[in-house]
C-alpha cells in the first residue's frame, strides 16, 4: 500500500516537471491512539524513510488516549533519528500538549490549538506567557493549525476568533493546513481565504505562513531552503 500510494506522488511530481512545475511531496504514516500498532507502524515508516516517507504521525481520539502510551513508537523513532508529529492540544488542553512534547518527543504538533489556555490577555491587550507556551514558542515547536476541522470539531467558536490570530501576532511557529479535505470540504486556498476574511490578511502574511510550513516540514535542509528559496519567495514575488 506505501509502495503505491509512493508511486503515485512521484508520478504526479514528474507530471508537474513536464509543465515546468516543481511540486515535492512527503509522505506521513499515520497510527491511531486507540490502537495498539504504533510500533508496527513507526517500523513501516522507517523502512520507507527513502522511498518518500519522511516521518510518523500519531491521530485520532485524545480523551483517554494520551500518547505516553505510544512511547515504544516514539523512542523507537527518535533512536532511528526519524521525524514524528503528534496531534495534541486539540480535543483535550495543555496537558496533551505537554505530553506530547516532554514525554514524547514531537517535533511537530497537529492543531495545539489549547495552547491558548496558556496565554492570558489582559483587557488593555498586554499578553502574558504560561511557561508551556513560552515552551513552545522559544523552541519553535510547530502548531499545525486546521482552522475549518477545529470548528467543525468544537475547538474554536469561529474563523475570527480562532486562536491562529493571537499567535500568529506573537511569533508562534504557525503553519496552516486543511487536516481532513474530504470530510471538512476544504483546501489550503480555502482556508487562507478565511484568514484573510477573519483577519485581513495579505500576501506578506501568507507567505509568512507558508514559509513556517516548509521551515518545518520533515525534508531534509537543504531541500527545504531550496524550495523556500526556488519555488516560495519568488511565486510570492509574481504574485505581488
Amino acid at each position: 500500500m506505501v509502495d503505491a500510494v509512493n508511486e503515485g506522488f512521484r508520478q504526479g511530481e514528474e507530471t508537474a516537471r513536464g509543465k515546468g512545475q516543481q511540486i515535492r511531496i512527503g509522505t506521513l504514516l499515520t497510527a491511531m491512539r486507540h490502537a495498539a500498532r504504533s510500533r508496527e507502524i513507526a517500523e513501516l515508516a522507517n523502512r520507507h524513510r527513502d522511498l518518500g516517507v519522511v516521518g510518523f504521525d500519531i491521530a485520532g481520539a485524545e480523551i483517554g488516549h494520551p500518547p505516553t502510551r505510544h512511547l515504544d513508537a516514539f523512542e523507537y523513532l527518535k533512536r532511528e533519528n526519524n521525524h514524528f508529529t503528534i496531534h495534541a492540544g486539540e480535543a483535550f488542553g495543555l496537558p496533551s500538549i505537554w505530553e506530547a512534547i516532554q514525554c514524547c518527543g514531537a517535533d511537530r504538533l497537529g492543531h495545539g490549538v489549547r495552547i491558548v489556555d496558556d496565554i492570558a490577555v489582559a483587557d488593555d491587550g498586554t499578553v502574558k506567557l504560561g511557561r508551556l507556551a513560552e515552551y513552545v514558542r522559544d523552541q519553535r515547536i510547530p502548531l499545525e493549525m486546521c482552522p475549518t476541522s477545529n470548528l467543525q470539531t468544537g475547538a474554536a467558536e469561529s474563523y475570527a476568533n480562532h486562536p491562529i490570530g493571537l499567535l500568529r501576532r506573537l511569533r508562534f511557529r504557525v503553519t496552516v493546513n486543511t487536516d481532513n479535505r474530504l470530510m471538512s470540504g476544504t483546501t489550503l486556498s480555502k482556508e487562507f481565504e478565511h484568514l484573510v476574511d477573519a483577519f485581513g490578511y495579505t500576501l506578506p502574511e501568507i507567505q509568512w505562513f507558508t514559509v513556517n510550513a516548509m521551515k518545518s516540514s520533515f525534508l531534509p535542509f537543504d531541500q527545504r531552503l531550496a524550495l523556500i528559496e526556488d519555488v516560495i519567495k519568488p511565486g510570492f514575488e509574481r504574485l505581488a
